[in-house]
């Protein structure tokens, strides 16, 4: 008598073959298969105008991965230590014309582009400068001047939202060759008669000179901008607590070398900072034309003012968030950070990683290092990036960092 098969047979069949494909599946991979992780954009369309060519090198794939960014953790407050009256704030200088610690920084609009309007005058005389990006692969500068004086800064350009932000962080004055209209109402509702547009403002201080392109004549005495606010007497200009920069000649111990920092904002812009072990500075090279294949020609920037290297004893990189409201015009969030946030301090040829933090809308961004203390700057001048947080930022060789900017 013939057997007949279970009736729950086919069931048994197809759990077997399952079986067998599943088996087949984890010995495919346990025979080292892998997959390649898709890699973050570097470039956005938004970079480039439909129109505009591609004048920039394509770097070469970084070796190393990107470096994972610190997780924000709360940081305490700092008790900041009272300075003497001769020291700048900004530098941690001792000054001996004591008259320039007694009134509010001037904060200056500096344009990079269009480049015929280079070299740029006053980046020399400026305690701080900040750098960011302001849309279509281009970037801008402000600079600080409190301890010196500039007899021509520029060229000057217009303003954007962050400078009401970084005016009142500074408690300065601002001057910026006007606005669109929702910028100017902001940056005139953040620092009121602090804001001083080209249109504001009677020639001297601000002068136009002769030059082929309209956008790179405007220029501005950093010392008789100061003393014209003070004549008008719409606002205080007297000396402001500007406490939150820690300076020392100690190097932190936890560091890497860093003979050599690239900032490339887009295929059109870069900016590289070349330690200079005799001067102990960083000096600012930057790209002077356009080109189609092979490397960016770059050269040293200097000042038009003195003829002299633009150099700084602390360039700082802070990544921030960036938020695109139109392709020129960006939110940046300075204000309301209260917890780390990543920033990358260069100083005496060494890099060291940290954080940066606002305490109030009023006093000056604060540094900390790898343990949360506050981080000691260089005594000198400072130069700092605001960076959208997804860049990349690698190490293409022993002391060779380069970082690609870029934002969601």
């Amino acid at each position: 008598m013939s057997k007949s098969c279970p009736e729950n047979t086919p069931y048994l069949l197809a759990m077997i073959k399952q079986l067998l494909l599943g088996m087949v599946l984890i010995g495919f991979l346990l025979t080292g298969c892998e997959t390649t992780p898709p890699q973050p954009a570097v470039w956005s369309p938004r970079d480039l105008p439909q129109d505009s060519p591609a004048d920039a090198k394509t770097l070469p794939t970084p070796q190393s991965a990107q470096e994972a960014l610190p997780t924000p953790t709360a940081l305490p407050l700092v008790e900041l230590p009272d300075l003497p009256d001769h020291v700048n704030p900004l530098t941690g200088l001792q000054m001996e014309d004591l008259t320039r610690l007694e009134r509010r920084p001037v904060m200056v609009k500096i344009s990079n582009y269009p480049r015929a309007g280079r070299p740029h005058a006053g980046l020399t005389a400026a305690d701080i400068v900040f750098e960011y990006y302001i849309g279509f692969g281009f970037n801008r500068f402000m600079g600080i001047y409190l301890g010196q004086d500039a007899p021509l800064a520029g060229p000057v350009r217009s303003g954007r939202l962050v400078d009401a932000q970084l005016a009142e962080m500074y408690q300065g004055i601002l001057f910026y060759g006007n606005a669109d209209e929702s910028t100017d109402e902001e940056i005139l509702g953040e620092l009121g008669p602090r804001a001083l547009a080209e249109k504001d403002v009677p020639s001297p201080p601000k002068y136009r000179i002769e030059a082929e392109i309209p956008e790179t004549t405007l220029f501005v005495d950093t010392r008789a901008l100061s003393e014209y606010y003070s004549r008008t007497g719409t606002g205080s200009n007297d000396r402001r607590d500007l406490r939150g920069m820690i300076f020392s000649h100690e190097i932190h111990p936890v560091n890497e070398q860093a003979d050599f920092l690239a900032v490339q904002f887009s295929r059109q812009a870069r900016g590289e900072w070349k330690y200079n072990a005799e001067t102990g500075k960083y000096e600012r090279w930057i790209e002077s034309g356009a080109t189609t294949e092979g490397d960016i020609p770059m050269e040293v920037l200097v000042d038009r003012n003195n003829n002299q290297t633009v150099a700084f004893d602390n360039v700082v990189l802070l990544f921030a968030t960036y938020t695109e409201l139109a392709p020129t015009k960006h939110q940046i969030d300075l204000f309301d950070q209260n917890a780390g946030k990543h920033a990358v301090f260069f100083r005496d040829g060494v890099r060291v990683e940290g954080t940066w933090r606002t305490a109030s809308n009023g006093r000056p961004i604060q540094f900390f290092n790898t343990w949360g203390l506050p981080m000691h700057l260089k005594p000198g001048n400072t130069w700092i990036v605001l960076v959208g947080e997804t860049s990349s930022f690698r190490s293409l060789s022993p002391g060779q960092w380069e970082l690609r900017f870029d934002i969601p």
